[in-house]
């Protein structure tokens, strides 16, 4: 199976998706500190020429691999990958299950405006405080939305390639 976790930027909400998802951090009673969160790969480091480039972030327990996306803007990306998918899996007999699944509705304002800040303005002594401030306020949202993702792609669904755009988040 392979996870693609997709937002506007992909670098913050999908980067701690795809860690959490590989255990690289943990669900505790605690929030995550500014450190753990700033220590986590990618977050807050790809720029605008990422922007589309679909980056792996390892596999799993269960031997599947998990990638991030950026998007954008473009309501297009995730739906043009997905009969890309269906493409290649129809012509070259690719019978992987793919989950496209949305972080975007856990980014709160503040995560916002801080990934304005930082990576539209290069000011990162306003954006990454704020970001971290987002983030400690949405992991709980990002760690349910990864355990639903993961939940979801290993039910008994006949589909190949899901798109979750995780609504129930916001």
């Amino acid at each position: 199976m392979i996870y693609i976790y997709n937002d506007y930027g992909g670098t913050h909400t999908t980067a701690l998706a795809a860690a959490y998802h590989l255990k690289e951090i943990t669900q505790s009673e605690r929030k995550l500190t500014k450190e753990e969160i700033l220590n986590v790969n990618y977050f807050n480091k790809l720029t605008k020429d990422d922007s589309g480039k679909i980056i792996f972030h390892g596999i799993d327990e269960n031997g599947d691999s998990v990638y991030t996306i950026g998007r954008k803007s473009s309501k297009l990306v995730v739906p043009a990958l997905k009969n890309l998918s269906l493409l290649l899996q129809s012509k070259h007999h690719f019978n992987e299950k793919i989950i496209f699944s949305n972080t975007s509705p856990t980014v709160p304002f503040v995560m916002s405006i801080g990934g304005f800040f930082s990576r539209g303005l290069k000011i990162d002594f306003i954006g990454v405080p704020l970001l971290a401030i987002g983030a400690k306020q949405c992991c709980d949202n990002i760690f349910r939305l990864v355990e639903n993702t993961k939940l979801l792609g290993k039910s008994s669904n006949e589909e190949t390639v899901i798109i979750l755009e995780n609504e129930t988040y916001k």
